[in-house]
């Protein structure tokens, strides 16, 4: 295995993140439900993960400010010009598989 230093690791990790939420900000047609539904966690987590990680760097960090960061955008308008309501079938999933985070 490669030897990787505790800065590059960081470096690695931050693009991947911005590579991640590159990603989701492409597929507004992935609601954060079947996110929930299939891997555990949705946009709203990752944006609780984000003011938590500033938190613990003594950073104040609203969570509309989180938000805007993950969704590229005030969550109001994503959530105006992308989220659907969720189905039966999709609710119904998430009650089964709720996380616990």
């Amino acid at each position: 295995m490669t030897e990787i230093d505790e800065k590059t690791q960081i470096e690695l990790e931050a693009a991947a993140f911005r590579r991640l939420l590159s990603h989701l900000r492409n597929r507004t047609d992935v609601q954060n439900i079947d996110l929930m539904n299939l891997a555990g966690f949705c946009r709203n987590c990752l944006s609780n993960w984000y003011q938590d990680a500033a938190r613990d760097k003594g950073l104040e960090l609203d969570r509309e400010e989180a938000r805007e960061i993950v969704y590229g955008m005030p969550y109001g308008e994503w959530k105006a010009k992308y989220q659907a309501d969720a189905s039966k079938e999709q609710l119904a999933a998430f009650e089964d598989n709720k996380p616990d985070h």
